[in-house]
């Protein structure tokens, strides 16, 4: 590496360590707690990767560990377009020059953004967990920096920090009114609830489209979908119909909570005279997964057979995003909040499955724990229609005559108290649901809870 490379790596460095900590809004992120792994933050575009890093440092530097055994380090700079791997090894150089006393002797905390610019980074970032004595996390675009691809590319030796939208708790957090505990606010603080809730189903939580007026959010987030779709897809995968991918996107992203089907998608194409193949189809659906811009939630079942042969629900990577595509132009309160419970339950680990019994009835949600335990739960926007309670538990209890370890659960917009709903299932409002952590669903609740 000639001098002035390596003189632009030393100015990074130490501009880095004293630069304040920019303002940021908290974020709650599962940070796995394996020794020896790199961890790899990863998420939608736009979602606050880099914003978490510095998060990441703020605790340590909070937790009395000097900023000289930090090393935060954005490869984002033209100066560095021609940087390669085994120039990787000079910025481990000039940081310990710098600060010799951190070699071996202490752990010192790497956070590496944008990494996946350097080719050949993967074999770097394996050979300095092997040789010093560091904690490593990196971030970078999902163009290069995929689920499937850390995973791969790291032989192991990587675990995910998966970054999400704002949930309702952070997007309060971000606007200066998160309640401390929202079980015992006050009546003026429900009314405010509310009303946020209702701006949260519709406006979303990317951190940028906080506050902007309608017109510009949609189309500050329509960029965010275009630009996934191009250079995550597109460009990455050398996509052969975007016509057909384009179609697709705007179908899934327009008929959120909805099923889906590739086989009558296919059929949907073909009339309208869109060649492409159903194999291309199947593989454009896990693009636009692995890319995080849509969650599939398949049925729940034992059989692979019968769980393959069902078509999957799909809701978009944030709420914000239904007006864009649905073409109804009306507000969509039932489909925003089932997305964010499917968020939700996707932020708090929990592996997802639908339910449709023997005798039909569907449930949105078999939510199943790590630590164990498994709740089965509806959502339903409004539930003041006697029609729509009975149809709603029916399905809750024909669910659970199949999966008798299941707590009930039945997450609803409606602020009265709601009748004829059977004690074994607890009834939540979605904004106390939202905001507060999951309690123990070993065994089925008993009495209804309502704001």
């Amino acid at each position: 590496m000639d001098g002035r490379l390596r003189a632009i790596l030393r100015e990074k460095i130490l501009d880095a360590q004293a630069a304040p900590v920019p303002a940021f809004t908290r974020r709650e992120i599962h940070l796995p707690r394996v020794p020896g792994k790199v961890i790899a933050v990863i998420g939608m575009r736009r979602t606050g990767k880099t914003t978490f890093l510095w998060q990441v440092l703020s605790d340590r530097v909070a937790a009395a560990v000097p900023r000289e055994g930090i090393l935060y380090f954005n490869f984002d700079d033209e100066r560095l377009a021609d940087l390669t791997a085994a120039d990787l090894s000079s910025l481990v150089e000039e940081y310990y020059q710098l600060h010799p006393e951190w070699r071996d002797r202490q752990r010192a905390l790497f956070l590496l953004d944008e990494i996946q610019i350097v080719t050949g980074w993967e074999r770097f970032a394996r050979r300095l967990l092997d040789t010093e004595n560091i904690e490593l996390f990196i971030s970078g675009s999902s163009a290069r920096m995929l689920s499937r691809e850390v995973a791969t590319s790291m032989r192991g030796r990587a675990m995910e920090a998966l970054v999400f939208p704002f949930g309702f708790r952070e997007f309060l957090r971000h606007h200066g009114r998160e309640i401390e505990n929202p079980h015992r606010s006050t009546k003026a603080e429900r009314s405010m609830l509310m009303k946020d809730l209702e701006t949260f189903l519709t406006a979303g939580g990317f951190p940028e489209a906080q506050g902007a007026a309608a017109r510009d959010r949609l189309e500050l987030l329509r960029g965010y979908v275009d630009a996934t779709l191009l250079r995550d897809i597109i460009e990455r995968h050398g996509v052969s119909h975007p016509v057909a991918l384009r179609q697709l996107t705007r179908h899934l992203l327009g008929n959120a909570a909805g099923l889906f089907s590739v086989h009558r998608f296919y059929n949907d194409l073909r009339s309208q005279g869109i060649p492409t193949s159903k194999d291309s189809l199947h593989a454009y659906v896990g693009h636009l997964e692995d890319a995080f811009l849509i969650h599939s939630v398949w049925l729940a079942s034992d059989s692979e057979r019968r769980r393959m042969s069902n078509p999957r629900k799909i809701y978009p990577a944030d709420p914000g995003l239904i007006p864009i595509f649905d073409r109804t132009g009306r507000p969509q309160p039932a489909k925003a909040l089932e997305t964010a419970v499917c968020i939700e339950l996707l932020r708090r680990g929990a592996d997802l499955g639908y339910v449709r019994t023997q005798e039909g009835f569907e449930v949105d949600f078999l939510a199943r724990w790590p630590e164990e335990g498994e709740e089965l739960i509806q959502v339903s926007a409004d539930l003041d229609d006697a029609a729509t309670r009975e149809r709603e538990v029916r399905a809750l209890l024909a669910a659970a005559g199949e999966h008798p370890r299941a707590s009930l659960s039945l997450v609803t917009l409606t602020t009265e108290p709601v009748g004829d709903i059977p004690t074994e299932i607890q009834v939540h409002h979605a904004a106390l649901w939202l905001l507060t952590q999951r309690p123990s669903v070993s065994s089925p609740a008993s009495g209804n809870r309502k704001l």
